[in-house]
């Protein structure tokens, strides 16, 4: 039970909200111990700006992300036992034989590119491997999600095809989470490397403008990529909890739609408040959606999929 988690807001929730702890103790759903209890074998640290909460927009926002780099790299010094850096597949796997959780650094908010594809290439010598291009609000790549129709139908702008081209020639993953329909559709087009959904869930299921389309999950599956759950109950079907029944519903029809090699996790620890319950709390207990899973009668063998073979596959694909 080796698990890979595409997306938690960790390093956001440390460094600007509350502005205490580290990842070895914190009021944090990630965190070393839970990690460690989870069977973790690398996660997905999002480098996120809420660029309307900065005065200097997405030029600080580009600043304050590789401050929160500086961060996750401070972090891996201080608790060389238990973190390595990670860019590829082969690097997870060496440092799992190491006893090491794997830090994959992401971008959540391609607005701090701002025009400048040159910004890319710094990020990814810094170590990103994923890059979220859509928030909630439109930017220099393209449209969010929306529930006003109009927006959804738009897609990428201009620089936009540029950059998601751009990210996929850095051999990078491209993130169609928070995107429109449009700029879904636009970014599939435009791909040249792998393309996730890293947390997501079925819209067939709960009707979310966050959510995938079954023709979104077959289009992605069929283009190699997968979806990583996530755990925020309006995603789920349940505004008020985070239930592990609607969880495993998810999970089987992204079976269904996008088959066994489709679903992962993206559980969006620490992205998402005002729940009053969770069936999950943090990442020590994510073996209780591996039980309910199991009692629906998902073989051990998808399971692993799920776990973490899937998001392996996605990382085998970097350079």
């Amino acid at each position: 039970m080796k698990l890979i988690d595409l997306h938690c807001d960790t390093i956001w929730k440390l460094m600007d909200l509350d502005k205490t702890g580290d990842l070895m103790e914190n009021a944090c759903s990630v965190s070393i111990p839970a990690m460690r209890k989870a069977g973790t074998m690398a996660q997905f640290f999002a480098c996120f700006i809420y660029a309307k909460d900065l005065s200097g927009g997405y030029e600080e926002g580009y600043r304050h992300v590789n401050q929160m780099i500086d961060f996750m790299e401070g972090q891996i010094e201080k608790f060389p036992e238990d973190l390595a850096l990670a860019c590829s597949g082969e690097e997870v796997r060496r440092n799992d034989s190491q006893g090491k959780i794997s830090v994959v650094l992401t971008v959540e908010e391609g607005g701090i590119l701002n025009g400048d594809l040159e910004r890319l290439d710094a990020l990814k010598k810094r170590g990103v491997r994923l890059v979220t291009p859509m928030w909630n609000d439109e930017n220099c790549i393209g449209y969010p999600n929306s529930r006003n129709p109009l927006v959804m139908e738009k897609g990428l702008k201009p620089f936009g095809i540029e950059a998601v081209q751009r990210i996929g020639e850095l051999g990078m993953i491209v993130d169609v989470s928070h995107a429109s329909d449009g700029t879904f559709w636009d970014i599939l087009r435009y791909a040249g490397g792998p393309v996730v959904a890293s947390h997501s869930n079925c819209r067939a299921l709960k009707d979310h403008p966050r959510n995938l389309t079954d023709g979104m999950i077959r289009e992605l599956a069929q283009a190699g990529g997968g979806a990583g759950l996530n755990f925020y109950g309006p995603f789920l079907g349940t505004d008020s909890a985070s239930l592990a029944e609607e969880m495993a519903a998810h999970i089987l029809h992204m079976f269904k739609c996008g088959g066994e090699d489709f679903p992962m996790i993206g559980t969006d620890f620490d992205g998402f408040d005002g729940i009053g319950h969770l069936d999950i709390p943090d990442a020590g207990h994510m073996e209780r959606l591996w039980d309910v899973l199991k009692k629906k009668g998902v073989p051990s063998s998808a399971l692993d999929k799920i776990w973490g073979k899937n998001a392996l596959r996605i990382l085998d694909a970097l350079s």
